[in-house]
Order: C-alpha cells, then sequence, then structure tokens
C-alpha cells in the first residue's frame, strides 16, 4: 500500500512550544482529532502533567495511551479523514528502552508505517542532540536513538518543523 496521508514531524527542545504547535496544526487541518500519548504515570508529578496536558487540549480529541505498541496503534487508528499527532517519540524511546526492546527495528517498523497510512500524522519529539555529550552510557545510548530516529522520520515527512521559543521554524515542505 502506498501512503496517501501526509507525514509532519515536530521537533524542539523541553517547553519550547512543540506540542502546542502541533495541537493548533491538528485542529487547523479541520479532520477528526486523535491524540496517542506515549507518557507513562510513574509518579505524581507525571500524573500531573498528564492531567494538564489533556485539560490544555481540551475536548474534540480521542486520546489514546500508548508507550510500546505505537506502530500497531497507529495501523489501527488509521483512516482517511483524521489527523493522528503523537506526542512524543523520545518518551516512545524510553518506554522502548526500559522494556529493553530494539528501538532501532521498532523505530524501523514506524519509518515503515509511515509509508502506509491514509491518514494525515503528526509526531513530536525532543530535540536531544544540541547539548553536551551525556556522561553515562544509557543517556548516549538514547541521545543516538533519538537521533537516528529523527533522521529516519524527517526523511520520510512531508513536513518538518523545529520549534524554539514558542516559534516555529520550517525546515522541510
Amino acid at each position: 500500500m502506498t501512503r496517501t496521508g501526509h507525514v509532519t514531524l515536530v521537533l524542539g527542545g523541553a517547553r519550547s512550544g512543540k506540542s502546542g504547535f502541533s495541537e493548533r496544526l491538528a485542529k487547523e487541518s479541520g479532520l477528526e482529532r486523535h491524540y496517542v500519548a506515549t507518557g507513562r504515570a510513574y509518579d505524581d508529578e507525571m500524573r500531573e502533567r498528564i492531567a494538564r496536558h489533556r485539560a490544555d487540549r481540551g475536548a474534540g480529541w480521542t486520546t489514546y495511551e500508548v508507550p510500546v505498541d505505537l506502530v500497531s496503534h497507529l495501523e489501527d487508528t488509521d483512516g482517511r479523514g483524521r489527523v493522528v499527532l503523537v506526542d512524543c517519540l523520545t518518551l516512545w524511546v524510553t518506554n522502548l528502552m526500559m522494556e529493553e526492546r530494539d528501538v532501532d527495528a521498532a523505530g524501523g517498523a514506524l519509518v515503515r508505517a509511515l509509508g502506509t497510512l491514509s491518514c494525515r500524522i503528526i509526531l513530536v519529539s525532543n530535540e536531544v542532540g544540541l547539548g553536551i555529550v551525556p556522561d553515562n552510557k544509557m543517556a548516549r545510548e538514547f541521545r543516538d536513538h533519538a537521533g537516528r530516529l529523527h533522521q529516519r522520520i524527517a526523511a520520510e515527512a512531508d513536513e518538518v518543523f523545529f520549534v524554539a521559543a514558542g516559534l516555529p521554524l520550517k525546515m522541510k515542505g
């Protein structure tokens, strides 16, 4: 099957405004909105964060919590007339690493799936490669996995944005 949908990748740092920008893109599409949250609530602070994000989004979204099985969920949720916002890929990478999954294989499966979807998809992710080299192996592996995933998705995407200080810079498309 050939992709008939539209893929947008939105990158940015923590509190850059990337999620808000992505949500606006989804709303402006006029399509039926689906929100895929990859975060896990391991503690009270994260539970509060998730609740705040949900409240800030407001009504009009069908929300799913999908910490690991992202590809199968996207295939199940796919459909013309829909926009699917995934927030965020770096939390997904973290979840894969914590479960000792093959992150590169999962990323490859995601990129292949993007090539078959008919929905509009917006993928949000933290750009983690702009800082210093992390001081421990796991953090370096995380940074490397995220960077490789971003490159693979950017190559497939129709549009790529980088958001800083709430300002989106269109990098592709």
